[in-house]
């Protein structure tokens, strides 16, 4: 039976049993919490400042079943943070003999650092992967649909014919956008080490030849990367997560604003492939799928904002800026997670309706190749005239009910022009191919 205290994510479906989830739970943040700590230990045996026997003594005693995640937290209060019970215990877990090698020289905020950095890695892995799936996909369909035909739509009106594929190829484009910009951010995440007040003077103290050695063999003993300097007051790394969840976030959100919009039972021109039940109306295949992704992108900026905020902390260790980084840090890997794995298994499963793409190409009489026609007609009649003739026969499209190719071939200063291909909107979408062409050639 589930603790009734226990965080499942009842209220984030979004999130909710996903590997970012997984990832970015107490569990793993407490498993961060110990491997930083241990790496610590580690760190110093490679430099001669503890002995040997220490690495496994604390590595061994550093097993997160050992610990007790409700005690910790409850214990954190005290000092503001858990990582002051939790030296407390790991110091008692590694014995007499090698506890006084646990956290030696470190502040409270190199462990929490180190760990939240450590926890965004492991939750970017899968991200990227649903990135990754999600590009896939989207090429199938950008490929697929080079040359679907659809009426393209700004300001909420038909405006010209554009063709799935160009549309199917810039949400790739903006997925791709996403994994650079998170690879980029994974592949820099800093270790943190510093000490009290970021001089490395405590392990010096502690038998150090070099302290400013020390931070680069605790990065590799994390799979982390060396920082240049102590950044306990320098937030970029968190800045820098915060800028890529948020705008992964709204690339994904993106894609669910038009799948939503095209799905509307009036449009119908894509439809989820597996819709979610009503819980009144059996008649429902909701976007589910869609609906969670658009969620996420409306809560990512505010969640990278607080963020954000903290980079205006005071002194060498702030009071308040780094602790309120820790819960939007995690809502946002969990929010942005959740939303990439829903856009991959909606882009694997989304189903593109031709057919009802073609049928709305023509619920404006034709007139949504105006534009090509103004073009075309201009050389021939004089641009005023052409404008004139056009917006003439917009109306009487719309009040006599008739296809602007029907009234183009009434009049008599057209009787030689071929008006074939210029009224059909298959014909009328620009580069749209090429463009789509051109994006697809993107890895």
């Amino acid at each position: 039976m589930t603790s009734a205290d226990s965080d499942t994510g009842l209220l984030a479906p979004g999130w909710a049993a996903s590997p970012a989830a997984a990832e970015s739970g107490d569990g793993a943040f407490l498993r961060a919490l110990l491997d930083a700590e241990a790496a610590l230990t580690r760190a110093q045996v490679t430099l001669g400042m503890a002995p040997a026997r220490a690495t496994t003594a604390v590595t061994e005693a550093a097993d997160p079943s050992h610990f007790d995640l409700a005690s910790l937290a409850e214990r954190a209060r005290a000092g503001g943070n858990p990582v002051i019970p939790l030296v407390a215990d790991l110091t008692r877990a590694a014995g007499e003999e090698y506890g006084p090698y646990v956290h030696r020289g470190a502040t409270s905020q190199d462990i929490m650092d180190s760990a939240m950095m450590l926890v965004a890695h492991r939750t970017l892995g899968p991200l990227l992967a649903d990135l990754d799936r999600c590009q896939r996909s989207l090429a199938r369909l950008a490929a697929g649909h080079r040359d679907t035909p659809m009426p393209g739509r700004t300001l909420t009106q038909h405006a010209v014919p554009t063709t799935f594929g160009l549309k199917a190829a810039g949400w790739r484009s903006l997925a791709l956008d996403a994994r650079d910009r998170v690879t980029a951010v994974r592949d820099s995440l800093p270790a943190q080490l510093g000490g009290a007040a970021g001089t490395l003077a405590a392990f010096t103290a502690y038998g150090a030849h070099d302290a400013t050695a020390l931070p680069a063999v605790y990065a590799t003993e994390l799979g982390l990367r060396a920082p240049a300097l102590p950044w306990h007051t320098l937030r970029t790394p968190v800045a820098d997560l915060a800028g890529c969840l948020a705008f992964t976030a709204g690339a994904l959100g993106k894609l669910a604003a038009d799948v939503l919009t095209l799905s509307r039972t009036e449009i119908a021109e894509v439809a989820e492939g597996n819709g979610g039940a009503s819980s009144a109306m059996p008649h429902k295949a909701n976007p589910v799928r869609s609906t969670l992704i658009a969620a996420a992108a409306r809560r990512a900026p505010h969640l990278a904002a607080t963020l954000y905020g903290a980079l205006v902390a005071e002194d060498e260790r702030p009071a308040g800026a780094w602790h309120a980084e820790w819960e939007p840090l995690r809502d946002l890997l969990r929010l942005v997670g959740g939303a990439a794995r829903d856009a991959a298994a909606l882009t694997e499963g989304l189903r593109v309706r031709p057919d009802a793409m073609r049928e709305h190409l023509d619920l404006t009489h034709g007139l949504i190749v105006s534009e090509r026609l103004s073009a075309e007609l201009s050389p021939v009649l004089g641009r005023a005239r052409a404008k004139e003739l056009l917006t003439e026969l917009a109306r009487r499209a719309y009040e006599e009910g008739r296809e602007l190719s029907e009234l183009l071939a009434e009049e008599e200063e057209l009787r030689d022009f071929d008006l074939s291909s210029l009224t059909d909107p298959a014909h009328c979408t620009g580069s749209a191919g090429e463009l789509t062409d051109r994006a697809l050639e993107r890895p």
